[in-house]
């Protein structure tokens, strides 16, 4: 299959490709090997977020913690 990209970097992707992974309206964007590689997102409520962190134990503290740990100065 083919898609056309126009002037302004636009992509249409063809319909048996959306159908194939069901429309999801939203795409995380890389390349690999020269290839542009679209992989379909689904947008995570922020309520089911809070509610998992809550299962796995995880606080506030604990993500101020790994903000910090990640931010350290590794010189």
């Amino acid at each position: 299959m083919l898609a056309k990209m126009t002037s302004k970097n636009q992509v249409t992707l063809p319909k048996a490709v959306t159908n194939a992974v069901g429309s999801p309206g939203l795409f995380e964007v890389e390349v690999e090997d020269g290839r542009i590689v679209l992989t379909p997102v689904t947008l995570v409520n922020a309520d089911a977020v809070r509610r998992k962190l809550a299962e796995l134990g995880i606080t506030t503290d604990d993500v101020s913690d790994a903000v910090r740990f990640a931010r350290r100065d590794r010189a």
